[in-house]
């Protein structure tokens, strides 16, 4: 088998775009790179030729800890990755399928938002069960690499992972997206609301006779920003955010336009939640009311997913910031996902406290064209993943070496 920086370069090569190609091509990959391991390996179908996968060694070695899963002994720790990567996009000048490696970087699409991130756990997760298999390591509790669908878009393959029972609320969860060498457990709420404005129709030179609901969106986009800025900043987070990604309304110049839809994307800080955002908009829809008589408005919630907040005694944080520390000799920043990940969604839906980031790359070059990741991030990556699995898994009186420098 290659190694990391080689691998990584492989999946890249794969084409996994969603919308487009899909998962089914790296999902073979995976499964075959598995193969030939001494391990629990499930497929789980999330959508028609788009499937989850699950690869699990389980406990070789009795101990006392308490855990999730009957039987066993600790709480599984999940490597959890997406499979799949935004569309390639305009602009690039190199083949964001080629895998280039050029001056100590990856170029490609997904190079860093994680084609490395999911190397890195590829690596890891079978240097372990090749050390398990010898009797070099014996794991103390199970190991699983959990590599999902769907991520890029409405994320249904972790959400179908949950309701298969593939992560559970005890799990201690590690995901491996790019988090520029620091580890990020905070994650802001993601919020959406589709507004619809409903005027009447009139020609445009008889303004008053009809009711402008693309005036009244506007009326109503002033307020909810103005609201927005008034809302309370968190140390961390920073303040909640709103963004109105798009907007469609009229279908003439010359006639006073009695539809308009806009789209919400809200990010959401403590103590902001979903219900204050509703007021907000509430509010704003009775102000756009009386500014254009004869409008009304609806909405609709189209996701919502909590934010989520650093949890400090996590036992999973302080056994990572060890293991980064012996890598890299250094103390390592614990800070917010600027977006939202698998693991947000496992900690919002289960209550799971034990969810975090630390991977390859940063999220600044992702969905850009020419993406990229360093090598020697790869490698800092697969060295901390490494440790963090020696420390956690192998059994006491063992010393786990999984041959990661």
């Amino acid at each position: 088998m290659c190694d990391v920086v080689e691998l990584t370069r492989e999946l890249v090569q794969i084409e996994s775009t969603n919308p487009g190609m899909g998962e089914g091509e790296i999902e073979a990959f995976v499964r075959q790179y598995l193969s030939d391991l001494d391990i629990d390996l499930a497929v789980d179908e999330v959508l028609p030729g788009r499937s989850n996968v699950a690869a699990t060694i389980p406990v070789s070695c009795g101990n006392e800890l308490s855990g999730s899963l009957p039987g066993n002994p600790g709480p599984m720790l999940v490597l959890a990755c997406h499979m799949d990567t935004v569309v390639a996009g305009k602009d690039w000048t190199r083949d964001p399928f080629g895998g280039e490696l050029k001056d100590g970087r990856i170029y490609g699409r997904g190079a860093c938002d994680m084609k490395a991130g999911l190397a890195c756990a590829l690596s890891v997760f079978r240097k372990t069960a090749e050390a398990a298999a010898q009797g070099t390591l014996r794991l103390r509790r199970p190991l699983r690499l959990l590599c999902t669908v769907d991520e890029e878009a409405d994320m249904r393959g972790i959400e179908h992972a949950i309701e298969s029972g593939l992560v559970g609320e005890h799990d201690w969860v590690l995901d491996l997206e790019p988090t520029d060498g620091e580890i990020q457990m905070a994650h802001k709420g993601r919020f959406w609301v589709k507004v619809n404005v409903h005027g009447i129709t009139a020609h445009a030179s008889k303004p008053e006779q009809g009711a402008d609901a693309v005036a009244a969106a506007a009326e109503l986009i002033t307020r909810v920003r103005a609201a927005f800025g008034q809302l309370p900043v968190h140390d961390e987070m920073g303040p909640s955010t709103v963004t109105f990604g798009q907007i469609l309304g009229g279908y003439q110049p010359y006639v006073v336009p009695d539809e308009c839809e806009l789209w919400m994307d809200c990010r959401l800080s403590p103590p902001t939640d979903d219900k204050e955002v509703l007021k907000i908009v509430e509010e704003a829809a009775d102000e756009a009311k009386k500014m254009v008589p004869g409008i009304t408005v609806d909405y609709q919630v189209t996701g919502n997913r909590p934010y989520i907040e650093k949890n400090e005694a996590s036992e999973l944080l302080e056994v990572l910031k060890k293991s980064v520390k012996k890598v890299t000799g250094e103390e390592c920043k614990v800070r917010v996902f600027p977006g939202y990940t698998d693991t947000a969604v496992i900690a919002g839906k289960l209550g799971n406290r034990e969810c975090m980031s630390y991977g390859p790359g940063s999220l600044r070059y992702a969905h850009k064209p020419d993406e990229f990741v360093e090598t020697a991030d790869i490698r800092r990556c697969e060295a901390v993943v490494g440790a963090l699995v020696e420390e956690l898994c192998r059994c006491l009186g063992i010393d786990a070496d999984l041959g990661v420098d």
